[in-house]
Protein backbone atom coordinates (compact mmCIF):
# COMPACT_ATOMS: atom_id res chain seq x y z
CA UNK A 1 0.00 0.00 0.00
CA UNK A 2 1.71 3.32 -1.07
CA UNK A 3 0.85 6.80 1.08
CA UNK A 4 0.87 9.73 -0.08
CA UNK A 5 1.08 12.75 2.24
CA UNK A 6 0.70 16.77 0.86
CA UNK A 7 1.95 19.45 2.51
CA UNK A 8 2.70 23.10 1.20
CA UNK A 9 -1.17 24.52 1.12
CA UNK A 10 -2.25 27.55 2.64
CA UNK A 11 -3.20 31.14 2.07
CA UNK A 12 -1.78 33.75 -0.05
CA UNK A 13 -2.61 36.60 -1.43
CA UNK A 14 -2.99 37.05 -5.28
CA UNK A 15 0.38 37.30 -7.33
CA UNK A 16 2.14 35.09 -4.76
CA UNK A 17 3.32 31.90 -4.69
CA UNK A 18 3.42 28.35 -3.06
CA UNK A 19 5.00 25.00 -3.09
CA UNK A 20 3.52 21.80 -2.88
CA UNK A 21 5.21 19.25 -1.82
CA UNK A 22 3.72 15.59 -2.41
CA UNK A 23 6.00 12.21 -0.52
CA UNK A 24 5.23 8.89 -1.20
CA UNK A 25 6.06 5.65 0.95
CA UNK A 26 7.65 2.65 -0.39
CA UNK A 27 10.11 1.61 -3.00
CA UNK A 28 7.85 2.30 -6.18
CA UNK A 29 8.08 6.25 -6.69
CA UNK A 30 10.70 6.19 -9.55
CA UNK A 31 8.80 3.71 -11.59
CA UNK A 32 5.74 5.80 -11.34
CA UNK A 33 3.96 8.53 -12.77
CA UNK A 34 2.42 11.23 -10.44
CA UNK A 35 0.33 14.29 -10.87
CA UNK A 36 -1.24 16.84 -9.11
CA UNK A 37 -5.09 17.19 -9.45
CA UNK A 38 -7.16 19.61 -7.68
CA UNK A 39 -11.39 20.37 -6.99
CA UNK A 40 -12.81 23.39 -6.00
CA UNK A 41 -16.10 23.39 -4.46
CA UNK A 42 -18.91 22.37 -6.30
CA UNK A 43 -16.77 21.61 -9.40
CA UNK A 44 -15.42 18.06 -10.40
CA UNK A 45 -11.80 17.38 -9.60
CA UNK A 46 -9.61 18.57 -12.34
CA UNK A 47 -5.83 17.86 -13.76
CA UNK A 48 -3.17 20.48 -13.18
CA UNK A 49 0.02 19.03 -13.83
CA UNK A 50 1.65 15.71 -14.38
CA UNK A 51 5.04 14.27 -15.03
CA UNK A 52 5.95 10.60 -16.24
CA UNK A 53 8.72 8.86 -14.38
CA UNK A 54 11.00 9.49 -17.14
CA UNK A 55 10.21 13.51 -16.50
CA UNK A 56 7.71 14.12 -19.35
CA UNK A 57 5.65 16.92 -18.24
CA UNK A 58 2.00 18.28 -18.58
CA UNK A 59 -0.01 21.38 -17.71
CA UNK A 60 -3.58 21.60 -18.01
CA UNK A 61 -3.82 25.32 -19.85
CA UNK A 62 -5.22 27.15 -17.47
CA UNK A 63 -1.72 26.59 -15.14
CA UNK A 64 0.78 27.09 -18.01
CA UNK A 65 3.55 29.24 -17.88
CA UNK A 66 2.73 29.73 -13.95
CA UNK A 67 3.15 26.25 -12.11
CA UNK A 68 5.78 23.65 -12.06
CA UNK A 69 5.82 20.50 -11.60
CA UNK A 70 9.25 18.58 -10.15
CA UNK A 71 10.13 15.12 -8.81
CA UNK A 72 13.01 14.03 -6.63
CA UNK A 73 12.96 10.13 -6.82
CA UNK A 74 15.46 10.27 -3.91
CA UNK A 75 13.60 11.57 -1.80
CA UNK A 76 10.30 10.18 -3.42
CA UNK A 77 8.93 13.48 -3.58
CA UNK A 78 6.74 15.29 -6.18
CA UNK A 79 6.67 19.26 -6.21
CA UNK A 80 4.39 21.79 -7.25
CA UNK A 81 5.74 25.25 -7.43
CA UNK A 82 2.74 27.85 -8.04
CA UNK A 83 3.48 31.73 -9.05
CA UNK A 84 1.42 34.43 -10.24
CA UNK A 85 -1.48 32.79 -8.19
CA UNK A 86 -5.13 33.73 -8.84
CA UNK A 87 -8.57 33.32 -6.83
CA UNK A 88 -9.67 31.08 -8.78
CA UNK A 89 -6.73 28.42 -8.41
CA UNK A 90 -8.83 27.98 -4.80
CA UNK A 91 -9.42 24.71 -4.25
CA UNK A 92 -8.25 21.37 -2.52
CA UNK A 93 -4.94 19.82 -4.23
CA UNK A 94 -4.14 16.37 -4.62
CA UNK A 95 -1.28 14.26 -5.41
CA UNK A 96 -1.76 11.37 -7.49
CA UNK A 97 0.82 8.23 -8.22
CA UNK A 98 -0.24 5.57 -10.98
CA UNK A 99 1.62 2.49 -11.48
CA UNK A 100 1.75 -0.44 -13.66
CA UNK A 101 2.38 -4.03 -12.08
CA UNK A 102 0.21 -6.13 -14.53
CA UNK A 103 -2.34 -3.78 -13.99
CA UNK A 104 -2.35 -0.23 -13.50
CA UNK A 105 -2.37 0.74 -9.87
CA UNK A 106 -4.02 4.41 -8.98
CA UNK A 107 -3.48 6.30 -5.76
CA UNK A 108 -4.70 9.57 -3.79
CA UNK A 109 -3.22 11.80 -1.35
CA UNK A 110 -5.89 13.68 1.06
CA UNK A 111 -5.46 17.27 -0.57
CA UNK A 112 -4.22 19.98 0.85
CA UNK A 113 -6.12 23.45 0.82
CA UNK A 114 -5.10 26.45 -1.30
CA UNK A 115 -6.87 29.48 -0.69
CA UNK A 116 -5.89 32.70 -2.64
CA UNK A 117 -7.63 35.97 -1.86
CA UNK A 118 -8.13 38.73 -4.02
Amino acid sequence: QVQLVESGGGLVQAGGSLRLSCAASGSIFSRSDMAWYRQAPGKQRELVAGITRGGNTNYADFVKGRFTISRDNAKNTVYLQMNSLKPEDTAVYYCNLKVTFLREYEYWGHGTQVTVSS
